[in-house]
């Protein structure tokens, strides 16, 4: 069985993953990145495909007949045309819950860089401000407590739930928005709109799609505490960047937290890049070591569930 990997690059920038496991499946091309016009190419007479973000369209899996199977390193399946490869009887699988863990420990951080201000204190203790003080302790900067503050979820996934289990134990009122009303939620369900209002933490765990695209926008965010954090990890065109950087720069929102952009790698035009109080990070809330290593896990899996006859995280 020939395998093409289109992008390993994206998983493995560090070189700390073997390609020892894909190896045992089967004749492995490996390619570090694949430019668009490059991909039927690369991908040759490989019956399968692995890949994280380059495009699947439906031009290329008429360029390449061999193809049987499309396996994800990632959740979500956007750069597939997974209806035309349903037609043309190729699998299609994701790698779903891979992340949950790194996610929501990124979420935390970021919540906490903005209560705590760890960086603050350390930059001024650096620049000797607290050798000068008259008393013990010194804290020019405000810092706040976690407990009782409301952080509202939008999106309750996997990893909304560990985002809300967290907040939980932290004493944080949690509030849910989510387009299907979930059964066994032990938390407030509100709109989106009402969730946004009340929020002190707003953090997104939703997927891309024609309803989520922009929907932070200057609507959503005049609804907003002056004093509340938006926090986006899920995709990058959910947020309208002009509009976000408009509420940062003009006062109305206290900061964001943005692992997600429109444009990725990161566009130097995009206008979040100077916004204030805009702290950037790039796409890394699922890069921890073992998170890749179980994603990599997820994949072979499920190359060997579906050469079994009963393919597993199947999304078309």
């Amino acid at each position: 069985m020939k395998i093409a990997v289109l992008d390993w690059y994206t998983v493995n920038v560090s070189g700390d993953i073997p390609t020892s496991q894909l190896e045992e499946l089967g004749d492995v091309k490996i390619i570090p990145l694949t430019p668009p016009e490059e991909t039927a190419a690369n991908i040759g007479d490989a019956e399968i495909v692995l890949c994280n973000k380059v495009l699947i369209t439906k031009e290329v899996m008429d360029a390449c007949p061999n193809i049987r199977y499309i396996g994800l390193f990632a959740t979500g399946f956007n750069n597939v045309d997974i209806e035309y490869a349903a037609k043309k009887g190729i699998t299609v699988c994701n790698a779903g819950q891979y992340s949950t863990n790194a996610v929501a420990q990124q979420v935390f951080a970021y919540i906490l860089d903005h209560a705590s201000r760890i960086r603050d204190y350390d930059n001024a203790v650096k620049n000797g401000e607290w050798e000068h003080s008259p008393s013990f302790s010194y804290f020019p900067v405000p810092t706040a407590e976690l407990a009782g503050k409301t952080l509202s979820i939008i999106g309750f996934g996997s990893i909304g739930r560990k985002v809300a289990d967290i907040a939980e134990a932290f004493g944080m009122n949690v509030i849910i928005s989510t387009r299907t009303a979930p059964t066994d939620c032990r938390f407030e369900v509100t709109d989106l709109m009402s969730a946004a209002a009340r929020a002190d933490y707003l953090t997104f765990h939703c997927p891309l799609t024609e309803q989520t695209r922009g929907m932070v926008n200057s609507q959503l965010l005049s609804a907003m505490k002056l004093t509340a954090v938006l926090i986006n990890t899920s995709r990058g065109p959910v947020v309208n960047e002009a509009d976000l950087a408009y509420s940062l720069n003009s006062g109305k929102l206290a900061a964001a937290y943005m692992d997600v952009l429109e444009k990725e790698p990161m566009s130097p035009d995009t206008p979040l890049k100077s916004a204030k109080n805009c702290t950037i990070t790039p796409h890394t809330a699922w890069a921890a070591l073992e998170t890749r290593r179980r994603l990599v896990d997820i994949v072979c899996s499920n190359i060997k569930a579906w050469l079994s006859g009963a393919p597993q995280n199947k999304v078309n």
